[in-house]
């Protein structure tokens, strides 16, 4: 998956808010579920999307399947945000260096 389809998966808040839950400690649908204002089928349908994407994984444990985040998932937004590394050290010492000519 490219990183474009990676950005139109994170573009809806509630597959963001889910994969900063999933980030912190592997969870079932339903323990995702709690605080959100959604319907299972509509969490079902947001894991499903990110699954897809690659983001997550699930792992089945009888009954129940908990969900963790796929860190290799990320790997297309990492290479893509390295290439934008060198372009701000770079812009920040121009800002630092604009900034005191102005106070002289």
């Amino acid at each position: 998956m490219s990183d474009t389809d990676i950005f139109k998966v994170l573009a809806d808040p509630t597959r963001r808010a889910v994969l900063e839950r999933l980030a912190s400690a592997e969870m079932t649908a339903t323990a995702l579920r709690e605080g959100f204002a959604i319907s299972q089928p509509a969490m079902s349908q947001h894991l499903a999307v990110l699954r897809g994407a690659g983001l997550i994984s699930e792992r089945r444990d009888g009954r129940f399947v908990n969900y963790k985040v796929e860190s290799q998932g990320l790997a297309p937004l990492r290479q893509w945000l390295a290439r934008y590394e060198a372009f701000w050290p770079a812009r920040i010492d121009a800002l630092k260096d604009l900034l005191k000519e102005m106070d002289q």
